[in-house]
């Protein structure tokens, strides 16, 4: 362990302490750590197609998280500074400050968190290290049966090949330092105001009423697995629309890492050692590896994540109706099923899984409006907004991804069978 010389944990979107290889690496090498944040307002600004990159609700979501992880830090010694600005301008002050000689961080490979990782490095001088981890996957890249460039284009093949030849690591616990190296850090939380935005209040009848924050994570895990057992009938309701316990909710958690996959894996298993393995415990597992599927998709694919012709480099020509995109967003369509999930996810953030694919395919399919554009706006308004998550099933729904099949979502069917008594209609269109 390196004493005098301090280890900086960069954190992104990996908002926690527990099973957090950087921050488990940094404690494990350094007497002194501190944690850096950067509230980066420039991505909360209009940007492409009219959006913001982050919108309220994800802001409020974000804010919660960075208190929790400032709570938990402190029982750990470790002091989190928060800054509004980047981090290629912030970063370079605080390693000077506090003679930091290694930053630690998640790795990341999508363009823009790329590009930032890399000008920070120019910025830095020469004797500072940088380590970089995945920390995000279910199963670690270095653990996968396949080269990249031999990535299955089907997700059943990917699925089938992992489950026979990978297994998933134990989580990372960090080190508690010493009192007698703690320094102190400028950990005061933001309000929302600060950051440009009107207070948030829940929905009185949103399907997601949770807070940001690990501690909130594990909450929802011990409610939906041990106190309820709702994890056991999970694959019957998961296409569920109202409620906040027709699914796990764990994808709002798992978009900033305020809990790892693997955290949620291994209590999987230990509901599974208590109250027995079922086809609902194990399709947790499966969305798990979706998840993890759409990351490899964008580690090899790279921009073509965020091009017009997706993956498939598919000439489609989309159209840019400003009227129907408006119409579709303000909920006024002529369809009355993606108009409640549209009002929806305006008021709270929110949308089932369900409801997405609807309304995605509504979006693109039967309107032919461009899907970038669909996924820009679920970028601004999702509180669970996953960059890979979104784009590659985005790219699936419209055709020029990842789905063999190349579906369109008959609305009206799907309406009346995930709503046949016109209950979540009647919630939201007349609310």
């Amino acid at each position: 362990m390196q004493k005098g010389k301090t280890g900086l944990v960069w954190f992104g979107n990996n908002l926690r302490v527990r099973d957090n290889n950087a921050l488990t690496l940094a404690t494990s090498k350094h007497s002194r750590v501190i944690g850096i944040y950067c509230l980066d307002v420039e991505r909360m600004k209009i940007e492409q197609y009219g959006f913001k990159k982050m919108g309220k609700f994800r802001a409020k979501f974000l804010l919660q998280t960075l208190q929790d992880l400032k709570n938990e830090l402190e029982k750990l010694n470790i002091p989190l500074y928060l800054e509004k600005g980047s981090p290629i301008t912030v970063i370079p002050k605080y390693c000077k400050e506090f003679q930091v000689d290694v930053i630690y961080y998640q790795e990341e490979f999508t363009a823009e968190e790329i590009e930032e990782i890399n000008s920070l490095r120019e910025k830095l001088p020469a004797h500072i290290d940088t380590v970089g981890s995945f920390d995000q996957f279910l199963f670690h890249p270095d653990d996968m049966p396949f080269q990249l460039d031999q990535l299955p284009q089907v997700f059943t093949n990917f699925r089938k090949k992992v489950e026979c030849n990978c297994t998933v690591l134990h989580e990372s616990i960090p080190n508690k330092l010493s009192t007698d190296t703690l320094v102190d850090g400028n950990r005061d939380i933001p309000s929302l105001n600060i950051l440009g935005f009107d207070e948030v209040n829940i929905h009185p009848d949103t399907a997601f009423p949770f807070k940001g924050g690990s501690n909130s994570a594990l909450d929802r895990v011990d409610h939906y697995f041990f106190q309820t057992q709702k994890l056991s009938e999970y694959k019957e309701t998961r296409n569920g629309l109202i409620g906040a316990d027709y699914s796990s909710k764990l994808s709002a958690w798992l978009a900033n890492g305020s809990i790892s996959p693997k955290t949620i894996y291994w209590k999987v298993k230990q509901f599974e050692k208590e109250y027995g393995s079922s086809s609902s415990s194990y399709w947790l597992i499966f969305e798990l590896l979706w998840r993890d599927y759409f990351k490899y998709l964008a580690l090899k694919h790279g921009n073509s994540l965020f091009k017009r012709n997706g993956i498939l480099n598919k000439p489609i020509p989309w159209k840019k109706d400003e009227m129907e995109i408006t119409n579709w967003i303000e909920g006024k369509t002529e369809e009355p099923f993606v108009n409640a999930n549209m009002i929806e996810l305006k008021k709270t953030g929110w949308m089932s899984n369900r409801g997405r694919q609807n309304v995605a395919s509504y979006f693109s399919k039967s309107l032919g409006l461009d899907w970038r554009i669909g996924a820009a706006y679920f970028e601004e308004m999702l509180i669970d907004y996953d960059v890979h998550s979104n784009y590659g099933n985005w790219q699936y729904v419209a055709g020029v991804g990842n789905d063999p099949r190349d579906r369109k979502f008959n609305v009206s069917f799907q309406a009346e069978r995930y709503d046949p008594d016109g209950e979540y209609r009647k919630l939201w269109l007349q609310s």
